[in-house]
């Protein structure tokens, strides 16, 4: 049976996290400098968390800092701001294992919210598909150099979560292992984007595998159609594509507190406590659909390949061997 909640599509960020107290609490939110990373951000500031903003651009992420800093008009919420902001380039692994090398103390909600689209190929300097670096590796080496101070923020507070912002893309395409990096078939960035969607996922279902015992679980989201700064380097063919969903009535456009409703959901709602591997939309747990249901119809759902045991393993152990290196 799926997990439900009070929430759902129209739920905001805020609603999830009032009457809500996270004093004590310590989250860091990637990619948080913009669209649904800076509601993340504010709503779990306003309940009282010290939120680190975990950005490539400092200038961008001072410039939140000193937003989120400002008292919600007319709501209640716990606490008065506690915001940081530190460096992190997902595309660069030393990048990312400096941040982890950098922090000290507990950890209690990691949110991996970043993700980049591009609509050309692009290499990281180890000649890795830009997309699959970004999206799924780096967030993956920084759950990884983390895991130590998760496990101090479940013995602290009785558990820790980390929360994959993954997509309704990931319908198009599962993770193709024997060419992860579009070294042999031709590049198409829709498909690029949704294998390192449902590496999302599949990776929440193997971290919860590995780390329950720790006391820390993951869960794979899907905020919705949001219109943010992720889209402006779509190519025509994506933006028909996203025309086309639209109008079929696929997906309707939440704002940013909307679409961050579901990643507060997986990070604080009790439904979700100690238990991980779900993917999470509109509030609540999604149904699983078969790996050929058409993504216009089933857009709520969740695929098969994207919640797969074996495919989650053999996902964690190429990826430990590619950070690794």
């Amino acid at each position: 049976m799926v997990i439900t909640t009070r929430f759902d599509a129209g739920s905001t960020a805020d609603d999830v996290v009032a009457g809500v107290d996270l004093r004590g609490v310590r989250a860091v939110v990637t990619g948080a400098s913009s669209g649904i990373g800076v509601e993340t951000a504010r709503s779990l500031a306003r309940a009282g968390a010290q939120v680190t903003l975990a950005v490539r651009d400092i200038a961008a992420g001072a410039r939140t800092a000193r937003d989120l800093a400002v008292p919600a008009d007319g709501r209640v919420f716990a606490g008065a701001a506690d915001v940081r902001v530190e460096r992190l380039d997902l595309a660069d692994l030393s990048s990312v294992a400096g941040f982890a090398g950098r922090w000290t103390g507990p950890l209690h909600l990691l949110i991996n919210n970043a993700g980049l689209i591009v609509s050309t190929l692009t290499r990281t300097p180890e000649g890795r598909e830009l997309q699959f670096a970004t999206n799924h590796l780096g967030h993956f080496a920084l759950s990884l150099g983390l895991h130590d101070a998760l496990a101090a923020g479940a013995r602290d507070r009785g558990d820790a979560r980390i929360v994959a912002v993954s997509s309704t893309a990931h319908m198009r395409s599962p993770v193709v292992f024997d060419d992860l990096h579009f070294e042999r078939r031709p590049y198409d960035p829709q498909a690029a984007y949704a294998q390192s969607k449902t590496a999302n996922s599949l990776f929440a279902v193997e971290a919860t595998r590995r780390w329950q015992a720790d006391g820390i679980v993951a869960n794979a989201v899907n905020p919705g159609g949001v219109a943010t700064g992720l889209q402006r380097d779509f190519t025509q063919r994506q933006k028909d594509y996203l025309a086309a969903a639209e109008a079929s009535g696929a997906f309707t456009y939440k704002t940013t507190q909307q679409g961050a409703a579901t990643t507060l959901v997986a990070a604080v709602a009790p439904e979700f406590a100690g238990t991980g591997g779900h993917y999470l939309d509109d509030g609540r747990e999604a149904h699983t659909v078969n790996d050929d249901a058409d993504l216009f119809t089933n857009s709520h759902g969740v695929k098969r390949w994207a919640l797969d045991p074996e495919a989650a393993q053999t996902l964690w152990t190429a990826s430990l061997a590619m950070v690794e290196r």
